[in-house]
């Protein structure tokens, strides 16, 4: 008798996306992938994982992957050896120094890389190569917070903790959409608000999901958030609100501050003015915020991605130092980070302006560092912040450059000037688990392929300063090594390997734990030296634990600051006068809208993992430009139209969806398509690259811009299980679907002339076609065996194919002659309902069968919904629009019984 199937157990490992650092069991499934679900175990989310961590386990397929090395030669990529490669780096960036100065060689990190990668790479370029131009896409989501810390508390230290979510009576949420965004967190606030009574305010130019729950909604004038936090700090002066015992004892600057903020915004009325608030709300924020002891306020992208961004964070910290509400339990500023490990790249030096261990450019830390380390050509001062590094690239100044996990082609500001720099490098190095993006089309001389999620072994840090594993649970495919083991390589070969003798990612990490207690003494927060002589067993059963983890008392506070002890010579915190708020760039009959940038729910970054996944891809399939109404009406724009949103940067054209959520004046548009998944929205080309003086993140949300309709006379879709080119000039937008490609198209050519374009596409196939040449309509589906292999439809613009039932029946193992007649007669067929449009992305449920629930009695609210459907009830993501749909039910039914 055969014994059953051994399955292997699951696997505690860490979510690779936003900086909440939720915990997974990832439980192999024996053919290359992995069911997932959320640790109950582990702090950050008790088990809750979002749609995005949810779906991990569709993006864990070789069908994207770089397998093996690979140089250029001749103008293309061919493969190489891993001893070819690496000295061909090592010899590069060796000569290029030799040659021409240390500082002409760069490294461009990414806070998708795990703490142990991160600090081989710092420390080989800042201690051995003698450059600090190592910079991070970090830079681009919080290091405006890394700044506003190190002004206050003289550390980049966040005060609290999670728990203080739980605890707070006040949940002041800044530039967030934390709903979408961090979307376990924000289900966590809402437990707190449903169990506790706590408020909520959002603070917003933008009307966001986050703010459907929202005691008060604040639609803050963009780049104004100083002035209101000003006004705010004036407020609690005449209320006499201040804690003028802790201010005495814990804080400098105070009146300086204060002074400036009365310079500001003296009274409700001019902030008000100032803010674009209503007067009456201004008040109500002030008096909530005053009144309750217990306030958290979160600020995140939209305070950081701003060319004033550090004094945003400054004049938030400045009203909770003045009011002692700081390092207690459901107190404090908390920045909400944006990638897994932003936070441990900051503890190993990852951006430029900083050493490893949160040591700064001073002369005592380089010895320290360079005596810790035995480096004798340790770089001196900072290095170039991310816009300016590419600046210099672009100037020859930067010769060779190493990319390791991102995509600054797309992801920068001014994208198309940061491409055309990469394509003036002698030497583009770039390691990475995905065999193309638009980086790697941007010239690249050598690729190196890494160890994606899943296959990683090292630790991230979240945003509550929380350490946790992330753990292999699948083997190395092909060729793919981690990034620590190639950043050592080349260390070697260029001469350091006694410096670079590690043989494991615990090597690496008892390393950086013992720098960070090296000559510390209490003096700097960061400090881990607790964690320094784990053995490799004792590293592979690490469980998460929150710094400070010193040598002495390994897991004491969680919070900072309570009672003082701030990093800096007088242990005092600085309250700092921020600048006056300064006018964003000038806006122009030629440019009269502000652009502002950002994420939606079921996307990550520039879509090179989520794009993978069917489940995340039938959201928001199509790239956006939302508009307020009035805006739409007065350029001649339609839902579900087109527009070409133009800056003085570039252009892109995206579909049009229309909101009275959306500021009047200003657009909104995501940041997540490449050149890789749509033919004309690579967003960050339009971006400009204002940076903030103090962090040199840049400006991503008021850049100024144009918006124009544009025709297309056809739309349609077409489904295949290979990878699909269109014809120019042809919109085209990529979504993942079940077994396959999906592409999303817009064009000026004719029914006819797609027929023609199709016989190419799916030549050799079985072909079926409906015509229709009255109505302008083409439908084509290529079958194999009796399998759907591929589709095109085409049709008006004003009638446009849905996908919705075809994907369905492209999922299937066969296809009916009855279904193949339905298919391409454009109705429902048998046994295939139409689901709509993804609503919750978690359990893949649709708008038409929600709709159909509540019109058939089956749900009646959200909760009915949630029991019926399962649609809701994983992240809660897709809550403010379950609530918006049962609302507008109930509104429909009012207007029906009315009009009876």
């Amino acid at each position: 008798m055969n014994a059953p199937a051994q399955h292997p157990p699951a696997v505690r490992t860490t979510c690779p996306y936003c900086g909440v650092g939720c915990g997974v069991l990832a439980k192999p499934d024996s053919h290359g992938g992995a069911v997932i679900a959320g640790d109950p175990e582990h702090p950050a989310n008790f088990g809750r994982l979002c749609s995005k961590g949810s779906a991990l386990g569709e993006t864990l397929g070789p069908e994207t992957r770089l397998l093996h090395p690979m140089v250029q030669s001749g103008g293309a990529l061919v493969r190489t050896s891993w001893d070819h490669a690496l000295d061909r780096v090592a010899n590069g960036f060796a000569r290029t120094a030799r040659e021409h100065g240390p500082d002409s060689v760069a490294f461009y990190l990414s806070g998708q890389l795990l703490s142990e990668d991160y600090y081989v790479a710092n420390k080989l370029m800042k201690g051995f190569i003698g450059t600090a131009n190592v910079d991070t896409n970090s830079r681009l989501c919080m290091a405006s917070s890394v700044a506003g810390h190190r002004r206050a508390f003289g550390a980049d230290t966040v005060p609290g903790c999670y728990a203080d979510l739980d605890r707070a009576d006040l949940i002041v949420l800044v530039g967030s959409n934390a709903a979408w965004c961090h979307p376990v967190l924000y289900q966590r606030m809402m437990a707190n608000k449903r169990e506790r009574g706590a408020k909520l305010i959002v603070i917003d130019p933008r009307r966001t999901a986050t703010a459907e729950e929202a005691d008060l909604f604040l639609a803050v004038a963009p780049g104004m958030d100083t002035a209101l936090f000003c006004g705010l700090l004036v407020h609690l002066s005449e209320t006499q609100a201040f804690d003028f015992a802790y201010i005495d004892v814990h804080t400098t600057g105070f009146a300086e501050a204060l002074t400036r903020a009365q310079d500001i915004a003296p009274d409700v009325k001019k902030t008000a003015t100032l803010t674009g608030l209503a007067t009456a709300d201004v008040a109500r924020f002030f008096e909530m915020f005053t009144s309750t002891p217990k306030v958290v306020t979160c600020y995140s992208q939209g305070v950081n991605q701003s060319a004033q961004g550090t004094d945003k964070v400054t004049s938030i910290i400045n009203c909770h130092l003045a009011t002692g509400r700081i390092g207690r339990a459901g107190m404090g500023p908390f920045s909400l980070t944006g990638q897994p490990n932003a936070m441990g790249g900051r503890e190993v030096g990852g951006l430029a302006n900083q050493l490893a261990a949160h040591m700064t450019f001073g002369h005592e830390s380089v010895d320290r560092v360079g005596r810790f380390w035995n480096a004798k050509a340790m770089a001196r001062r900072e290095g170039l912040k991310a816009v300016d590094m590419f600046d210099a690239i672009s100037r020859g100044e930067i010769k060779a450059l190493w990319v390791m996990a991102t995509n600054p082609a797309v992801s920068l500001p001014r994208a198309g000037h940061v491409r055309a720099a990469l394509e003036k490098l002698d030497l583009l190095v770039i390691s990475d688990n995905v065999a193309g993006n638009d980086t790697v089309r941007a010239n690249a001389h050598v690729l190196l392929p890494a160890a994606a999620w899943g296959e990683k072994d090292g630790t991230v840090t979240n945003s509550e300063r929380r350490i946790s594993r992330q753990r292999a649970f699948l083997p190395l495919p092909g060729e793919a090594k981690p990034d620590w083991w190639i950043v050592t390589q080349v260390a070697r070969r260029m001469g350091f390997a006694e410096a670079f003798a590690y043989q494991s990612a615990a090597d690496v990490f008892r390393e950086h734990a013992a720098l960070s207690a090296f000559e510390n003494h209490g003096t700097r927060a960061f400090d881990i030296g607790g964690l320094a002589s784990l053995s490799d067993d004792e590293f592979d059963g690490l469980k998460p634990v929150q710094w400070p983890a010193r040598t002495a008392t390994p897991h004491e506070d969680s919070r900072f600051f309570a009672e003082g002890g701030f990093f800096t010579p007088d242990g005092k915190a600085r309250m700092i006068a921020p600048e006056m708020p300064r006018p964003h760039a000038a806006l122009s009959p030629e440019f009269p809208f502000r652009l502002n940038t950002g994420r939606i729910r079921d996307q990550w970054h520039t879509m090179t993992r989520t794009g993978l996944s069917p489940k995340l891809g039938g959201h928001l399939p199509e790239p956006f430009v939302e508009v307020h109404p009035d805006d739409a009406m007065q350029a001649g724009l339609v839902a579900g139209g087109f527009a070409r949103v133009t800056s003085p940067y570039g252009s892109c054209v995206l579909k049009v969806i229309i909101s009275e959520g959306q500021r009047c004046g200003s657009l909104f548009a995501p940041i997540h398509w490449s050149g890789e998944t749509a033919s004309s929205a690579r967003i960050g080309e339009l971006v400009t690259p204002a940076t903030d003086p103090y962090s040199g993140q840049p400006e991503a949300k008021a850049t100024p811009a144009t918006i124009e309709p544009v025709a297309f006379k056809y739309r349609g879709f077409a489904l295949s299980r290979g990878r699909l080119s269109l014809p120019e000039p042809t919109w085209w937008a990529r979504a993942a679907v079940a077994r396959g490609q999906g592409l999303l198209l817009a064009s000026n050519d004719t029914p006819e002339a797609w027929r023609a374009i199709s016989a190419s596409m799916f030549a050799g196939t079985e072909i079926a076609e409906f015509v229709d040449a009255i109505g302008d309509i083409y439908r084509m589906a290529a079958f194999a065996d009796g399998r759907l292999v591929g589709c095109l439809f085409v049709g008006p613009s004003g009638n446009a194919p849905q996908w919705d039932v075809v994907k369905s029946l492209f999922e299937a193992e066969a296809v009916g002659e009855t279904q193949r007649r339905g298919m391409l007669s454009g109705k429902s067929t048998d046994g295939i309902a139409d689901p709509g449009p993804v609503v919750c992305a978690c359990f893949g449920v649709g708008l038409n069968t929600i709709c159909n629930a509540l019109a058939d009695g089956t749900a009646a609210n959200v909760e009915s919904i949630g029991k019926a459907l399962r649609a809701g009830t994983n992240c809660g993501s897709c809550l403010p629009e379950l609530k918006k749909l049962v609302s507008q039910r109930s509104v429909d039914h009012v207007r029906a019984a009315q009009a009876v």
